[in-house]
C-alpha cells in the first residue's frame, strides 16, 4: 500500500461561517487555524495548502477568560531604541477587534510561505454582515 499525498491542483475546498459571539478567543483561534490547514479532512497533506476558506463574524464580542481583558498587553518592537508598544487588549478590541482575531490564528499556523498562504483564506468581520453570501458556508458550531 502506497501513502496518498494530496496535489495542490486536486483540493476541493468549501467555506465555513463561524460566530464567535461570547466564545473564548484560544478555543476560535485553534478551531479556525486547523480548518484552515486542512487537518478536519482525511486527505490532510502537511506539504499542501488543502484547508478552507473561513468567515469569522462578530470579532468585536470575542471574549477572553479570567483577569486577561484587564492584563492582556499586545506588544510590538519598531526596532529603535526605546521602540517598544504596549497596547491593552480593552484598547484593541476597540480600535481593531479583526486584528485580534488574524493575529491568534496566525500564531497558530506555520510561520512559512504556507502559513502566509493559509492566513488569506480568513475572512473576518466585526458584525454580522459579510459580503460572502454566493459562496454558502457552512456554519462551524464551536464549542466552548
Amino acid at each position: 500500500m502506497r501513502t496518498f499525498s494530496q496535489r495542490k491542483e486536486d483540493v476541493q475546498r468549501d467555506w465555513w461561517i463561524v460566530d464567535i459571539k461570547d466564545k473564548p478567543l484560544g478555543r476560535v483561534a485553534s478551531s479556525v487555524a486547523s480548518i484552515l490547514r486542512g487537518k478536519h479532512k482525511v486527505d490532510f497533506t502537511p506539504h499542501v495548502d488543502n484547508g478552507d476558506f473561513v468567515i469569522v463574524i462578530n470579532a468585536n464580542k470575542v471574549m477572553l477568560t479570567g483577569n486577561k481583558e484587564e492584563q492582556k498587553l499586545y506588544r510590538h518592537h519598531s526596532g529603535y531604541i526605546g521602540g517598544l508598544k504596549e497596547v491593552p487588549f480593552s484598547k484593541r478590541i476597540e480600535n481593531d477587534p479583526e486584528g485580534i482575531i488574524i493575529d491568534a490564528v496566525s500564531g497558530m499556523l506555520p510561520k512559512n510561505k504556507l502559513g502566509r498562504k493559509m492566513i488569506k483564506k480568513l475572512k473576518v468581520y466585526r458584525g454580522e454582515k459579510y459580503p460572502h453570501q454566493a459562496q454558502k458556508p457552512k456554519k462551524l458550531e464551536l464549542g466552548g
